[in-house]
């Protein structure tokens, strides 16, 4: 049975409906977690319904902050064993239309953000000779997608940068390993027209949408010690809409 008990465990991109959802797993299986995001209201929800959790607010766009910010976190929990890097940024654009700045925003979020959290929870994992990193990536990141020129690129970029690392630290026991969530429910995809759902479905071998608990699932087995011999993986969470 998947347990996490006296694991000390960051999800980033914790307000959002697949970070909560991580987030109250990991509480389920008794992890010591530090929850982090930037929405304020999302925050003091999570701090109301997870008094155990560390709930933390910080940006990790500041890339000159995020090793002072691993420390943080390090030094709230005693420690750092698990990362989950879920926190993301979309600004869609036909190609032709797209500003330089709404290039430069998303990879600088999704992709050097997420490497240079990693790069420092890596540092701390280092030294217990143990470790699992998370990164949670998209389905758009294979197939492409329609004015998402840049937020593919960023994803694309994950997977890759994630079998490197993966190559890089085998040997210390700190395993990397990507997930990649199709269409999710979510309450942007219950604002989204009938009709227009009924066309995303389609696409879907199962005919539904995920859910947020779906990814979870998946998050905490990669996370844990049964996926050990895991590593420069990524695991589709898709309903058959890719496969890989």
């Amino acid at each position: 049975m998947i347990n996490f008990k006296n694991k000390k465990i960051l999800v980033t991109g914790a307000t959002g409906g697949i970070g909560r959802e991580i987030v109250k797993k990991f509480v389920s299986l008794d992890g010591i977690v530090a929850a982090t995001g930037t929405n304020e209201k999302n925050l003091d929800l999570l701090k109301k319904d997870f008094s155990k959790v560390n709930v933390i607010k910080f940006d990790i766009s500041d890339h000159s902050k995020i090793e002072e910010f691993i420390d943080d976190v390090a030094n709230k929990l005693s420690g750092l064993d698990i990362l989950i890097n879920n926190a993301g940024k979309n600004m869609d654009n036909l190609s032709l239309r797209m500003k330089d700045d709404e290039w430069n925003k998303v990879i600088d979020i999704n992709l050097t953000s997420t490497f240079l959290l990693s790069k420092y929870a890596i540092k701390k994992m280092l030294k217990n000779k143990y470790g699992r990193i998370v990164n949670i990536t998209s389905v758009v990141g294979h197939t492409g997608n329609l004015g998402q020129s840049n937020y593919a690129a960023s994803k694309a970029g994950i997977v890759g940068m994630t079998k490197s690392l993966a190559i890089e630290y085998a040997k210390k026991n700190i395993t990397l390993n990507c997930i990649s969530p199709g269409f999710i429910q979510s309450r942007m995809t219950d604002s989204i027209n009938e009709s227009v759902k009924a066309v995303l479905t389609s696409r879907i071998p199962m005919s539904k949408l995920g859910k947020g608990e779906d990814v979870a699932n998946s998050v905490a087995f990669l996370s844990s010690d049964q996926a050990s011999y895991i590593t420069g993986e990524t695991l589709h969470v898709n309903g058959g809409m890719y496969m890989a």
